[in-house]
C-alpha cells in the first residue's frame, strides 16, 4: 500500500517537523550554551532530511496507479501532520540543563524509530522494506552521534 517514495517523504516530513520545533524554540532562549544546541540540533535535522532525499533519488519507479498512490500519501500526511512526538509540549528554550535537552532529541530520535517500525507490516515489496530499514538506521545513527556529544561533553 506504501511504496519507498512515500516512506521516504514521510522521513522528510518528521525531520523537517523536528526542525521547526527545534527552530521555534531558539526564538526564547536566553542561555547561549541551549541556543547553540537547539541551532546544532535543527541543522541536524536539514542535513538528515537531505540524507533523506538522496535516498530517494535511488528509488526504482515502479508503476502504480496513481489513485492508490495519492491515498496511501494522503494517509500518511494525514497520521504525520506536524507531529513532533516527544518534542510536542516540552519545554526546549528551560530544559533544565543540556543533557536534558540532548536526551529529549534522543527521545525524538527513538519515537521516530518506533514510528517507521509500525510500518514494517504495510509494506509490500522488499525494495520498500530496504529502504524503510535504511531510514531506521540512519534514526539510530544520530541517537548514537547524540549519546556521543553527551558522553564526550557532559562526562
Amino acid at each position: 500500500m506504501f511504496s519507498s517514495a512515500d516512506i521516504i517523504d514521510l522521513a522528510i516530513q518528521i525531520e523537517k517537523n523536528g526542525e521547526k520545533v527545534y527552530r521555534d524554540a531558539l526564538g526564547g532562549v536566553k542561555d547561549q550554551s541551549v541556543a547553540s544546541i537547539l541551532k546544532w540540533l535543527a541543522d541536524e535535522e536539514v542535513e538528515h532530511g537531505k540524507w533523506f532525499s538522496d535516498l530517494k533519488r535511488t528509488v526504482r519507479k515502479v508503476p502504480v496507479d496513481r489513485r492508490v498512490e495519492d491515498m496511501g500519501r494522503d494517509i500518511l500526511q494525514g497520521i504525520l501532520g506536524e507531529e513532533s512526538f516527544s518534542l510536542k509540549g516540552a519545554d526546549l528554550q528551560n530544559p533544565g540543563s543540556i543533557e536534558n535537552l540532548i536526551n529529549l532529541a534522543i527521545e525524538f530520535e527513538k519515537d521516530t524509530i518506533l514510528f517507521f517500525e509500525m510500518f514494517e507490516s504495510f509494506l509490500e515489496d522488499r525494495e520498500s522494506l530496504e529502504h524503510l530499514n535504511k531510514i531506521i538506521e540512519e534514526e539510530r545513527r544520530h541517537i548514537q552521534v547524540l549519546e556521543e556529544y553527551v558522553a564526550l561533553t557532559l562526562a
